[in-house]
């Protein structure tokens, strides 16, 4: 399958080139600009799409200065967040009820390439590109979301980085600095000269943190450095050949940790850190090389080819036991440290190797009333765990002794690999004001785990286990859109989510829903936005097992099936810009309800004893989002208020409702110096804002309290 694949893909890449070669020298001359790999693509493109979309613009990007991206989908409906380290790190974010933990119920992508360490064999993997040197942001859900795939149920988040000149040369200077040693130096330079064009950008951003350990001179916070190339050219008969090239390098360094804190300690001091994780330092590299090819021939046909590597390495050393007990303990023990210490604390090198490569083309056709595009995806990914455990003593002085050095690979010793075959075919159908798209998408997927014993570090002495699952499913959705007026337009959508069952599920069952929505797009009296009501009925609903969601350590990996779960709800936006002789005030509200139902009855090794009826955790009810802007000729201000309401952190007596309602405001205020200039002041939790976050393992993860940046941005 593999080998037929590749031939077949490349075969027909070069058919079409050549049999389209005469063709292009019909094309007309016009500027052309190197390929941009979109979801979307811009504001205006949304009003065709039958579900819900949302395009981030850089513009919209470059109000608040945020680097999280959980404070930038805050305000995007049917999108959930939860945070865990207060800088979007490790961001958790779900969509239209599909949970929240590590992103693995939904497709992220960076310029339309997966970008999940290891999507099929390891959905959960910690990693997540630098936010802040992101061009725009593009969250797609619902019916139009299924050509992107392998996870349909929830939606899909493209984040596109820094395009080419399209003409002459363009640049940014950034420098911020912040509370608890925040600094980040964002620059870039790009030029176009005849039919090539280059781009370099650096960014490099950190913080001392804002949590306190009681010992040392340690830091609770991160450094991370990302640096980004491309290379675009353009040649052929009126230039209908695109060439582009991607490097890209990140690195990162943080001392995070899982341990988060008792009830009693989080009202006392909730910034707080216990002296028992002061090791705990997560290390990361990440390394990218993608290739974009375009053909653009004869009147709006289009070929695109995409050629990906992403190798990613992780090593999280932290204490491996923080459940409540654990937590209590290092609690009095700081209270009253005695000469024995407490003895035997694991810390664990959580090292893993991923990669993930691939080849994946589009084909666009225009057909008189029919566009056309037809799609394929070769794709191969695994996860490489080699884990051990250091055994440490926490001392009375509370400093940490190591007493034990574990044996490389003595934790975990495995690898999970998948190799996927994806076709897809969506036409978009045009009649007057009714344009229907119907899309159906194939995958085949194997998914292989070998293990190796944890006694046998060279993985010498053969496989102790060795399983193997194939699977194929047949992905259909429609949906259309229906222009009423000028004032209006409806949508509505069906298709079938999905998301491959992985190496950890012992009954290989797939996660399997039908979801629908109906709605509308709206403009009247200046006030744009939409309304759409949604429903995912799920026939099996997967739960993966984590750290990050407090399953034990033995169970890491695994995947469990749990059944019927339905999830209904409606989202809401509308926005309208206000304006005056001096100035223009800009005002945007969008809403979220979800209810959320397991159908069943069962025992759940995340979430406890779940009865039918039971509310899902990690998913609020209602979440709101006010944005409210003033801009004068010389100043600038935007503030921005998020909602949340109480959500479950487990089904156990004591996790119901354990996640608190919050308001939480930030505000943003700039001094345009000219039209290249400008200073800015940030303030993230303005009124400063105390409340839990999570609360992984049971212990309380805290949000980020008050912090203020001061930057400085030229750009040309």
């Amino acid at each position: 399958m593999t080998s037929k694949f590749i031939v077949s893909a490349l075969s027909t890449a070069i058919a079409l080139s050549l049999s389209a070669n005469a063709l292009a020298k019909d094309a007309t001359k016009e500027e052309k600009s190197f390929e941009q790999i979109t979801v979307i693509g811009s504001a205006a493109a949304i009003n065709d799409i039958p579900g819900s979309a949302t395009f981030i613009s850089e513009q919209e990007l470059e109000k608040f200065e945020y680097t999280d991206i959980s404070r930038v989908l805050s305000s995007v409906p049917g999108v959930y967040v939860q945070e865990e380290d207060g800088y979007g790190l490790r961001p958790n974010i779900g969509m239209r009820g599909t949970g929240t933990s590590r992103n693995d119920k939904i497709s992220v992508m960076e310029d339309g390439v997966l970008v999940a360490p290891a999507p099929y064999s390891a959905p959960s993997a910690y990693y997540f590109p630098t936010m802040g040197r992101m061009e725009s942001i593009e969250v797609l859900k619902g019916a139009a979301s299924v050509k992107y795939g392998p996870r349909t149920t929830g939606g899909v988040l493209n984040l596109v980085s820094r395009s080419l000149p399209t003409e002459g040369s363009k640049g940014l200077f950034n420098a911020e600095l912040g509370s608890d040693g925040f600094y980040k130096g964002h620059a870039y330079y790009g030029k176009k000269k005849n039919n090539a064009a280059g781009l370099v950008e650096v960014f490099s951003y950190g913080a001392d943190g804002f949590k306190d350990l009681p010992v040392g001179s340690d830091n609770t916070g991160f450094e991370k450095n990302d640096l980004l190339l491309k290379f675009g050219f353009d040649f052929g008969d009126n230039e209908a050949h695109s060439l582009e090239m991607k490097l890209k390098y990140s690195d990162e360094r943080s001392d995070e940790t899982y341990m988060g804190l008792t009830d009693a300690d989080y009202k006392e001091s909730p910034y707080r850190r216990y002296a028992a994780s002061q090791n705990d330092e997560m290390n990361t590299r990440h390394n990218a090389y993608q290739l974009n090819y375009a053909y653009r021939f004869g009147d709006g046909y289009e070929l695109l080819a995409t050629a990906y590597v992403n190798d990613f390495h992780r090593n999280w050393y932290k204490a491996s036991k923080v459940g409540t007990s654990y937590l209590e303990q290092y609690s009095e023990f700081e209270a009253n440290p005695t000469s024995e210490g407490i003895e035997g604390i694991g810390v664990k090198a959580n090292n893993r190797d991923y990669q993930a490569k691939g080849l994946q083309t589009e084909f666009h056709i225009p057909a008189g009333n029919h566009y056309i595009t037809v799609g394929a995806r070769y794709h191969e990914d695994e996860m490489d765990r080699f884990q051990w455990q250091d055994t440490y003593t926490l001392n009375q002085d509370l400093s940490m002794t190591l007493t034990e050095r574990g044996v490389r690979g003595s934790d975990s010793n495995r690898v999970d690999s998948a190799e996927a075959t994806t076709f897809f075919i969506q036409d978009q159908w045009t009649l007057d004001a009714l344009i229907i798209n119907a899309g159906l998408r194939y995958e085949d997927i194997t998914i292989t785990r070998e293990e190796w014993s944890k006694s046998d570090p060279t993985r010498s002495n053969g496989l102790t286990k060795d399983i193997s699952n194939d699977s194929d499913i047949l992905v259909p959705s429609l949906g259309a859109t229906y222009t009423l007026n000028d004032n209006l337009t409806l949508l509505a959508g069906i298709q079938k989510g999905y998301a491959p069952a992985a190496p950890g599920n012992a009954d290989q069952e797939e996660e399997e829903s039908v979801n629908i929505e109906l709605g509308g797009r709206y403009d009247y009296a200046g006030i744009t936005g939409e309304v759409i009501y949604f429903n995912s009925d799920y026939s099996n609903m997967h739960g993966n097992c984590t750290a990050a969601v407090g399953c034990s350590d033995d169970n890491i990996g695994d995947q469990y099936n749990y059944g019927e779960v339905s999830v209904s709800g409606f989202e809401l936006s509308a926005g309208k810009v206000f304006t005056s002789n001096a100035a223009s005030f800009p005002v945007r509200l969008t809403y979220t309800y979800t209810d959320s139902e397991f159908e069943n009855d069962f025992e759940s090794d995340l979430w406890g004893s779940v009865t039918n009826g039971d509310e899902m955790p990690y998913v609020p009810e209602n979440q709101l989002a006010l944005s409210v802007g003033a801009a004068f000729s010389s100043f600038v201000f935007d503030t921005q208020m998020r909602y949340v309401s109480d959500a479950h952190a487990d089904l156990s007596d004591s996790g119901r409702n354990a996640i608190d309602s919050r308001v939480v405001w930030d505000l943003a205020a700039k001094y345009l110096i000219d039209d290249k200039q400008k200073v800015y002041l940030t303030v993230d939790n303005l009124f400063d804002k105390t409340y839990v976050a999570n609360r992984a393992h049971g212990g309380i993860q805290t949000g980020k309290p008050r912090t203020l940046q001061l930057g400085y941005s030229y750009s040309f």
